[in-house]
């Protein structure tokens, strides 16, 4: 099984990014989990047609009785298995605990025994590496980490911010740096600026995924590309994306390189 965390700055497209990457491993067969780890709950938005579904912290604050796995796990396009941590009451306590206690839930269930996916997705908010957002990268939960950026400033240093978090855990055996996803935006020089912050992180651009009317079209639909326009070239660079997502084998965790 393998279990990989998708982190990047709010609103840079990580959550499409992620739910296109699980729509095409679902169209191929895999078996597929995706966990949005936002307190927003959006992660699985498009996988579900715009459905929302119970969050697990929603669903642990509210059920009268023992909560099982069917209240807080739900099948999406392409047999996706589609689950939301969900956050606190806004205002009070802690997103990133958050995390912990529905990690802990989906543990104590047997979530990954019962299900037995192929691969995990772990889409979590990047803008800040407090310890519950860094949860994926500790005890085993995610293996690997590809970030999505943009050229844009605020993300690119959002990208970098990661990375650092990332290579403070790999002597500890914990997550390691895979690649940068770039998700453009129109920037002057994008693909150049975001292969230059690679090159520093000791990564690689693994993907470039373009600026396409198609995207907005289908999240209106609320469809991934994958189910809304699965003949264009944007639902083929998706697929290549989750094909090398899929065949690339662990590596040695690349050194970090301090700018």
């Amino acid at each position: 099984m393998k279990k990989i965390a998708i982190y990047g700055k709010g609103g840079i497209g990580k959550s499409t990014t992620t739910a296109n990457i699980s729509a095409a491993l679902g169209e191929m067969r895999y078996k597929v989990m995706q966990i949005g780890c936002d307190p927003k709950a959006d992660s699985t938005s498009m996988l579900m047609n715009g459905r929302p579904v119970p969050t697990i912290l929603d669903t642990l604050r509210n059920s009268d009785v023992e909560a099982s796995l069917a209240d807080m796990v739900f099948r999406g396009f392409g047999g996706v298995l589609c689950a939301e941590c969900g956050g606190p009451t806004p205002g009070v306590g802690c997103a990133g605990r958050g995390i912990i206690a529905s990690f802990e839930k989906l543990e104590a269930l047997n979530a990954y025994e019962i299900y037995k996916p192929d691969v995990v997705f772990y889409d979590v908010l990047g803008d800040v590496v407090c310890g519950g957002f860094a949860m994926p990268l500790r005890r085993g939960y995610a293996k690997e980490v590809y970030i999505v950026t943009s050229g844009e400033k605020m993300s690119l240093f959002a990208a970098r911010n990661i990375a650092k978090a990332v290579e403070q855990f790999k002597g500890r055996g914990y997550a390691q740096l895979k690649g940068i996803i770039l998700n453009a935006r129109g920037v002057a020089n994008e693909s150049e600026m975001v292969k230059r912050a690679a090159q520093e992180m000791g990564i690689e651009v693994v993907a470039e995924i373009p600026r396409d009317p198609t995207i907005q079209a289908c999240e209106d639909e609320n469809m991934t590309v994958i189910e809304g326009a699965p003949d264009s070239d944007l639902a083929k660079t998706y697929r290549k994306l989750a094909q090398k997502i899929m065949n690339t084998p662990l590596l040695i965790s690349p050194r970090w390189n301090s700018p």
